[in-house]
């Protein structure tokens, strides 16, 4: 079955078209001010936003924010004001189910907003209860994957640090992105050296990676080698191949596996403070939404980020499903970094206008992986083109650069959600900086 908006066959033009994004976040408002600056308000497109969340937060900032390095006004920003300089409706009210042969989302309170095009960019859904006592919410474990997570995991150090103990970090099984997880650990590490604390501190990563530097990606360049080379220059014990049965107070229960996936050694680990990536899944209002998402909620979709059984319904960023490019002993997922996504959302603009036009879809999306992963006073930046094996590029190298570059990131992004642009010198050189080619202009 291919759907498409009430009276449009795919051929032709399709004026005064609907555009929905359903999301707030990286890819979402991404998302809104590509497809505004691809259609002007004079051809009569009309886009909205649809959020959980009034506001808008610099996701990579969360390790900062999980030890104080940042409070959470400085990454955080109201989406109403913003959105509406760009004549972007908003609706801050969380959607309850997508029904895409309806051409319709169906909100929280009662509310159904029709759509001729939609934008899935919900992000994901944080797993915690795939694991026993994991979690913020009534479990264990700190998270970074959310501001309010890393707020509360802020308070957690807070008190930590008056009476320090041994520390977990990492990500469990079926987890998708580890970026977060090592720089967690070595923003926690700095912390504690800069407040004398550190020799107190007995520190163990444990991953469901097969091996230091994975990363869900195969390894990038000599991802393992520098990546296990700043772990043992910092003393942080790791284990891999790890699977974690379930947490209780200051204890978490820990699997090893060898090569075949079999249950190798048991690890009991006793902690003070612990801070692990949980596994991700769909959000509710489009999970079991048959032809829509895969088995685990995440959107299908084709080269062109397009829906193969609902035509006029696009996936941008970590919500897509991306199968895994190798069985790993331990389940890992596939992450989906920051520049992935901005080749996503321009495709994706390019794409919905090409359709409203007549044509074909022709853009797609360059999967490569950029990512500048922060150490506190140093960091390491890798390069993965294309981001699955084998590569064209895999280049990775550290340095003080990497911090100073993640910072000037943070301001060149939140900077561009309250612009909506910025100067293009700026942008010229920042993204020049980041090895990022300029996006085509629509």
């Amino acid at each position: 079955m291919v759907v498409w908006p009430a009276g449009f066959s795919g051929k032709g033009h399709l004026e005064m078209a609907h555009i929905v994004v359903l999301g707030g976040g990286i890819g979402g408002v991404s998302m809104a001010y590509d497809m505004r600056a691809a259609c002007s308000r004079k051809d009569g497109h009309k886009i909205t936003v649809i959020s959980d969340s009034p506001t808008f937060h610099f996701v990579p900032s969360n390790p900062w924010v999980g030890v104080g390095w940042r409070k959470r006004q400085q990454i955080e920003v109201p989406l109403a004001p913003y959105l509406k300089k760009k004549n972007i409706d908003f609706i801050p009210v969380a959607a309850k189910k997508v029904h895409p042969t309806d051409n319709k989302v169906e909100l929280v309170d009662g509310r159904n907003v029709d759509y001729d095009f939609l934008v899935v960019a919900t992000g994901p859904r944080l797993a915690f209860e795939r694991v026993e006592g994991l979690g913020p919410h009534g479990g264990y474990t700190q998270s970074v994957c959310h501001v309010d997570h890393a707020v509360t995991a802020s308070e957690a150090w807070v008190e930590f640090k008056k009476d320090p103990r041994p520390i977990i970090v990492g990500a469990v099984q079926g987890a998708s992105c580890f970026g977060p997880a090592y720089e967690h650990a070595f923003i926690m590490h700095r912390d504690l050296v800069k407040a004398g604390l550190r020799h107190k501190v007995p520190m163990t990563y444990v991953t469901s990676e097969p091996y230091i530097g994975h990363l869900g990606l195969g390894g990038v360049g000599d991802s393992k080698g520098m990546l296990e080379s700043e772990l043992r220059k910092r003393d942080i014990k790791w284990i891999c191949n790890a699977s974690v049965d379930k947490v209780e107070d200051g204890m978490m229960y820990v699997t090893e596996h060898d090569e075949n996936g079999a249950p190798k050694k048991q690890h009991e680990l006793p902690f003070g403070y612990s801070m692990m990536l949980p596994s991700f899944a769909g959000v509710d209002a489009i999970v079991g939404v048959e032809g829509l998402v895969n088995d685990k909620g995440f959107v299908i979709i084709d080269e062109y980020q397009r829906n193969p059984t609902y035509k006029n319904i696009f996936s941008v960023g970590v919500c897509v499903a991306i199968a895994p490019q190798e069985a790993t002993p331990v389940p890992t997922g596939v992450p989906k970094t920051g520049y992935m996504i901005e080749s996503m959302v321009a495709a994706t603009a390019h794409n919905i206008i090409d359709i409203c036009k007549g044509r074909e879809p022709s853009s797609k999306a360059t999967w490569n992986a950029i990512c500048l992963a922060d150490m506190g006073d140093t960091g390491v930046a890798f390069v993965a083109i294309p981001q699955i094996p084998p590569r064209n590029v895999a280049w990775m190298r550290g340095g003080k650069w990497v911090h100073w570059g993640k910072i000037l990131f943070e301001w060149y992004f939140l900077r561009k959600v309250k612009t909506g642009s910025v100067s293009p010198l700026y942008e010229k050189y920042m993204l020049r900086f980041l090895g990022i080619r300029k996006r085509q202009k629509l």
